[in-house]
């Protein structure tokens, strides 16, 4: 859980309920300049973390879940960025980590990463605008878990070099695997309705991870589901056609 998510959303919901951090301190018990520094370093006890969450009448789920009061995400890379990230594929796991509701604690401790290592990689994301960082530890994710690249863009010929081979490389024989390839002559309108359901089922694969996203990282596997449809003809074919036969 990240202690900047956490810390933003106190703060919205104090504003939002007209507590002032004066209010807020005589509730603890507490000076005001105390309950500043707590609020500006993201330092306090679980303890101290439950109070304010009674006096805000919500749960401690409810301020890391509150993703709507924090604006829009990024959905889509600049060439800048997508350059920044494939530059460095460590940065691609760890953009990919955090939009997956990892915490810096989940990271360290499955990703080859000392103390100084995490602060510089999260510093080169802060950088390009991937996340907001506030060390030692505090990341909140500027990016939406389903962000996409352009197209021809860096991602694209990365994902298209190195993840696609990769991908496919593997049995898929696993529990809950599954593997299908279909093709066939289809009218524009048939391409068009299975075009659609194909996006019914990116939409509930997205809706899917954001719920489970909520679970710790130990009860959650990582997963991946290439979707596609296209105008296609396999290239090694192309040599049994029949030629156009040329009068004259």
């Amino acid at each position: 859980m990240s202690t900047v998510v956490i810390v933003d959303a106190i703060k919205r919901r104090l504003k939002a309920q007209g507590i002032t951090y004066l209010v807020l301190a005589k509730k603890l018990g507490l000076s005001e300049p105390t309950i500043k520094r707590d609020l500006t370093r993201g330092d306090f006890s679980l303890k101290r973390l439950d109070t304010i969450c009674d006096i805000l009448g919500v749960t401690v789920a409810d301020l890391a879940n509150d993703e709507s009061a924090r604006g829009p995400r990024l959905t889509r890379f600049t060439d800048a960025q997508e350059r920044a990230l494939t530059a460095d594929p460590r940065l691609v796991l760890l953009t990919y980590l955090l939009v997956n509701r990892w915490s810096p604690d989940d990271i360290m401790s499955a990703v080859d990463l000392d103390e100084n290592a995490f602060v510089r990689a999260m510093l080169a994301l802060d950088a390009i605008g991937i996340v907001k960082f506030r060390p030692p530890r505090g990341v909140q994710p500027l990016t939406a878990r389903n962000f996409t690249w352009r197209k021809d863009g860096p991602m694209h010929e990365y994902f298209l070099q190195r993840v696609v081979p990769d991908y496919f490389r593997a049995a898929f024989d696993g529990p809950g695997d599954d593997f299908g390839f279909v093709a066939g002559s289809l009218s524009q309108s048939s391409r068009a309705r299975l075009k659609s359901s194909l996006g019914r089922v990116a939409a509930e694969f997205e809706d899917l991870a954001r719920q489970d996203a909520r679970l710790p990282v130990t009860e959650r596997h990582g997963c991946a589901a290439i979707l596609s449809l296209r105008d296609w003809r396999f290239s090694e074919f192309a040599r049994y056609r029949r030629k156009p036969r040329q009068d004259g």
